[in-house]
């Protein structure tokens, strides 16, 4: 896709331009909405992020913060179309193999110096370095940079990542093969620039407040770990002007019901609707309560690796668990919420791709359950000799819900018997990561809008792949859909090969199920990847 000048100019208008006059005036220059005097947007995570440092975050809730600290080349409208961010649009050559970005010269950091074409290039090269350890080092090869395979192996020298400042306004972009969303990649937090001064000033310390330079809309100001995080509005940024909300705080709440009484009280503005409670609320507080289609999947990830349990090693065990889960069940009464079944890995509101239909798909719960205790029982198990293993989820209310509810699901059709844990998530990703378990809860938030950012997870040599599946052909056809015209047919064969072997068991499709005051406007109900800027909401008058 290349940025035409009626896309950049759609683009400005999703990002809803203010004018001087409006602002006085008090009241939205779009909707003539009155606007609120305070203009503070306040919701709830679950956990504490992983870090505010764009190379390094890997969690969704870090991602957002992210999101309003940096920027990066391209940013995402409310429907989730490519609009312009430091880049005013870019061109590529003929075989999508060189892409070249024109970036904005008002572009400045928190503390005035200009952004350039080297802060990407700084910023790019230090992913892709070992030296970095960067938990999405791999997302820079997936991108197929020229040369980020055999960096990031320590083959070679960072400075030969394919990425050169054409000059400080003029970013080139080398790929080792074309890439046809290559530009939609652009939009993830690993690829927004960094201020290599004060990263090399400040060392680990650099995302503290105080010492933290940033490009974005916003400015960290206040962080308590496992408490809050508060930016306020970036001085700096090149369209200060037409931003409205003026402070954003992010509160740690792991308790989804005591986030709700906080939200009914008062205190937040979105907090996410616990497990089962979506049918009421809706009923009670209808201009409130909402649910839409996200780009994630939920699924448990089976430990395959030497470390892992010998059972888990028989295809049978696998598809038998799988087979036994009850997903409407799951869907309808445990959560509620508006999510859908998963029979497949990549979620049905993935972009140009329809997954297959699976065998267990078309098949009755009674009929799955059936198949489930004969497989069980050829592997040599069953009430009197028990399947017995454990599993393990990050603390939350909702995950425990559905943990409960498939393992007694397993007790009662199955008679396998499971020891279940939860974990804190910074120790569940550790764990999960050192295949320190044998049944993992494992969710997926799209990267970017293409099947690959689910699927390429089962790659081989994905630092994603914490159940370390090992399959040659699906390496072979995730590594050929990167050129494929059409990858749809490598698509559908993964999905066939994950559903015969069952590595992973999906479970259900995410929705966005939350609380959401009446006076925000503009949340992006749209954008299935849910890549919201607070810089394009507002708080309306009550």
């Amino acid at each position: 896709m290349k940025l035409t000048k009626t896309s950049i100019l759609a683009g400005l208008l999703a990002g809803t331009m203010l004018s001087g006059a409006a602002m006085a005036a008090g009241t939205h220059p779009v909707t003539g909405e009155a606007l609120a005097d305070d203009q503070t947007f306040t919701y709830r995570v679950l956990d504490e992020h992983s870090s505010v440092d764009p190379q390094v975050v890997e969690d969704v809730s870090g991602a957002e913060i992210v999101r309003d600290l940096f920027e990066g080349l391209m940013n995402q409208d409310e429907d989730g179309n490519l609009v312009p961010g430091v880049a005013t649009g870019y061109t590529a050559n003929d075989d999508n193999t060189v892409y070249t970005f024109s970036l904005r010269k008002d572009a400045k950091w928190s503390n005035g110096d200009p952004v350039t074409a080297g802060d990407f290039v700084f910023a790019w090269r230090r992913a892709a370095d070992p030296a970095l350890a960067s938990p999405y080092q791999w997302f820079v090869e997936l991108m197929s940079i020229e040369n980020a395979a055999a960096i990031i192996a320590g083959e070679t020298a960072p400075d030969q990542l394919g990425v050169k400042a054409l000059d400080d306004h003029t970013f080139e972009v080398t790929l080792s093969a074309p890439l046809p969303y290559f530009p939609q990649m652009t939009t993830h937090a690993t690829t927004f620039p960094a201020p290599q001064k004060v990263i090399e000033a400040h060392g680990d310390d650099w995302t503290k407040p105080g010492n933290i330079v940033s490009n974005g809309a916003y400015v960290l100001t206040e962080h308590l770990p496992n408490e809050r995080s508060v930016r306020e509005r970036n001085a700096m940024y090149w369209d200060n002007d037409n931003t409205i909300v003026d402070k954003v705080v992010a509160l740690v709440i792991n308790d989804e019901n005591v986030a709700l009484t906080r939200y009914m009280a008062g205190e937040l503005d979105r907090t996410e609707v616990p497990a089962g409670q979506f049918p009421r609320l809706k009923k009670e507080n209808p201009d409130e309560a909402i649910s839409f289609p996200r780009l994630c999947n939920y699924y448990y990830t089976f430990n395959l690796s030497d470390s892992g349990p010998e059972e888990f090693k028989d295809v049978r065990v696998r598809k038998a668990l799988a087979l036994a889960v009850d997903r409407k069940i799951i869907v309808e009464n445990v959560m509620a919420g508006g999510q859908t079944e998963a029979f497949s890995f990549a979620p049905v509101a993935t972009a140009n791709f329809t997954p297959p239909t699976t065998e267990m798909q078309g098949m009755t719960q009674a009929e799955r359950d059936a198949m489930a205790v004969q497989l069980l029982a050829e592997a040599g198990y069953d009430k009197g000799n028990p399947l017995k293993f454990d599993m393990i989820y990050n603390t939350s209310e909702g995950h425990k819900k559905i943990a409960v509810a498939m393992s007694q699901m397993w007790k009662q059709k199955l008679g396998v018997e499971v020891e279940l844990g939860n974990m804190e998530w910074k120790v569940f990703l550790e764990t999960r990561g050192n295949q320190d378990f044998e049944l993992a809860r494992g969710a997926w938030c799209g990267d970017y809008n293409e099947a690959s950012t689910f699927l390429d997870l089962l790659d081989s040599e994905s630092g994603y792949n914490d159940g370390k599946f090992v399959n040659p052909r699906v390496d072979e056809l995730l590594a050929g859909a990167k050129t494929a015209k059409d990858a749809s047919a490598n698509y559908s064969e993964v999905e066939q090969i994950i559903a015969a072997e069952m590595p992973v068991i999906p479970i259900y499709h995410y929705a966005g199920v939350y609380m959401m005051d009446s006076d925000v406007g503009n949340w992006p109900v749209n954008n299935v990847e849910q890549n919201w800027y607070s810089k394009n909401l507002y708080k309306i008058a009550e």
